[in-house]
């Protein structure tokens, strides 16, 4: 069998047996092997092929969060985020974008969605496609997004470039962001998006999206601090003597304030611009996407049920 199976074609009481609810095992992405995602479907909640049947005659689509790890690739949302997955009821989709994709030390090429080597936007794009064709009845016209620290970068980039994909998002803590700022290129700005990516930053269609900021009061320390950035400067200024800037992910700016400083600049600029955010400051709390994540999926539960009710 060389083409996918799908819920479609599996008796119900079969699904588990295929593997095809629950932990879903790691996949390779087709169109990007080197990318690869992992799946949990609730499994009493797709007995019948989709979703939850409800009074009418179709069945309720499960909605599907999606979680991007940060820079250390942590991948415990998976197995973290099913009790909520069990009591919504949604779908959990968590892509994995290793390091060394564009050089023995690259990390970030993720984050800023284009580089030398990866779209991450369009391998987002094509793992929700595989999961439309094998789980049709998963929502994948529109997610929920979610991602602390660099798993922020995306998702607010993201939502630039795709906020008609998105139901809602949170985005939490990151160490860099990109502004509304059409003086300034990709990754600081907006200005050559359109030549990058062969789409516009659409903020019409931003402010329909609940947007959500999530961090701790105690998240002040600079990462690696003012030493380790002052290193860092003098040993890219070594090793890229007289060659040219190969790809976009070198334009990565520095880390030169607090992420507080970074969030609250990102709403207010956001604001001008007539685009509303809920900000959530947890107190006591530092780096630490799971001492924000109760105010996250607070955040996310009403507007996924809202999806799944509709």
């Amino acid at each position: 069998m060389d083409r996918p199976l799908t819920t479609s074609e599996v008796p119900p009481r079969f699904l588990n047996s295929a593997l095809l609810v629950g932990h879903i095992p790691h996949r390779a992405l087709a169109s990007d092997p080197r990318l690869s995602y992992s799946l949990y479907i609730p499994p009493e909640h797709y007995s019948h092929g989709a979703g939850v049947e409800r009074d009418d005659p179709v069945p309720a689509k499960l909605p599907l969060v999606v979680s991007i790890h940060g820079t250390r690739r942590h991948f415990r949302d998976i197995y973290d985020l099913v009790p909520f997955a069990e009591s919504m009821p949604c779908a959990v989709l968590t892509p994995l974008f290793p390091t060394g994709l564009d050089g023995p030390n690259d990390i970030d090429s993720y984050k800023v969605l284009r580089s030398k080597t990866l779209r991450a936007d369009l391998a987002l794009l094509s793992m929700l496609d595989e999961i439309a064709f094998r789980w049709p009845g998963i929502e994948t016209a529109k997610i929920f997004l979610m991602g602390f620290s660099g798993g922020g970068q995306f998702a607010h980039r993201f939502l630039y470039l795709y906020p008609e994909r998105i139901a809602a998002v949170s985005i939490g803590a990151p160490g860099r962001t990109t502004a509304l700022d059409d003086q300034q290129n990709w990754p600081a700005g907006i200005k050559d998006v359109e030549t990058l990516f062969g789409k516009t930053v659409n903020k019409a269609l931003m402010r329909k999206v609940p947007i959500h900021l999530a961090i701790g009061s105690a998240d002040v320390k600079l990462h690696g601090g003012d030493e380790f950035w002052d290193w860092l400067r003098q040993m890219k200024a070594q090793r890229s003597a007289g060659k040219p800037v190969a790809n976009v992910t070198e334009g990565l700016q520095f880390v030169e304030q607090g992420r507080i400083d970074t969030m609250q600049e990102l709403r207010k600029s956001w604001k001008r611009d007539g685009i509303e955010t809920h900000l959530d400051v947890v107190e006591g709390v530092a780096h630490d996407g799971s001492g924000v994540r109760e105010c996250v999926l607070a955040f996310l539960r009403p507007w996924i049920k809202k999806q799944f009710n509709d």
